[in-house]
């Protein structure tokens, strides 16, 4: 698929729903760190070669990290800081789903079924079943994946045409505060121990996805078999 390489799309505001955080920078400088390791070229320049794949997979991710958040509404209604930062999630992925599927639809790009990843799979096959553990895990998770995707944002948008590029890029503030928010909330609900013992846990799972080879092109897929 041959893909514009500049693409006007006039894009919903999100400048009442996002709050400050650090500078993107010093956001991506602290996800490089807090990974176990960075994302391989080989899946760089796949990425740049599908970005079809790329966007529907994408949206696909902003739907089901929205139903995320939904869900930890729904589960833990006697948490009320939680409450609060789900639903601003919420209210974010939702319209990064819109934002995707209009550049999709202005760069010719179909909505088609596309299977999930192993990513997000799993990493949830570690979750203790216990209801304290299972929260902290799941938060933990989310956290990694927020910051995987903030990863991935930020090597693509220099490298992408220039309207999705620059959106790309506008994704890092939101989705940096995200991990920031559910890497808070896993230590409000845990001890310092375990938090720190559960993330490296699945951290090691993350590097052990992204560094290995893998059948399917997704937004968090491994290298490129």
């Amino acid at each position: 698929m041959t893909l514009p390489t500049t693409v006007s799309v006039k894009m919903p505001t999100t400048s009442k729903i996002v709050s400050k955080v650090a500078s993107i920078d010093a956001i991506v400088d602290e996800i490089r760190n807090f990974l176990h390791v960075p994302t391989p070229d080989a899946w760089v320049s796949h990425a740049l070669g599908d970005l079809g794949t790329l966007l529907v997979d994408h949206a696909n991710c902003e739907y089901k990290a929205a139903a995320t958040g939904m869900s930890l509404i729904t589960k833990y209604r006697h948490l009320p800081r939680l409450q609060r930062l789900m639903a601003r999630l919420v209210r974010e992925e939702m319209l990064h789903y819109e934002q995707v599927l209009l550049f999709m639809e202005r760069m010719g790009v179909e909505l088609r079924p596309l299977s999930a990843s192993r990513y997000a799979r799993t990493l949830r096959e570690s979750v203790r079943t216990d209801e304290a553990g299972r929260l902290v895990d799941l938060l933990i998770i989310g956290a990694i994946v927020e910051a995987r995707s903030c990863e991935r944002f930020a090597i693509l948008w220099p490298r992408l045409p220039t309207s999705l590029g620059r959106y790309y890029k506008s994704l890092l503030r939101s989705e940096g505060r995200h991990y920031q928010d559910y890497l808070a909330l896993a230590k409000e609900n845990g001890d310092e121990p375990t938090v720190n013992e559960r993330l490296a846990h699945f951290l090691s799972i993350d590097a052990q996805l992204i560094q290995s080879p893998d059948q399917e092109f997704r937004f968090h897929s491994g290298v490129p078999a």
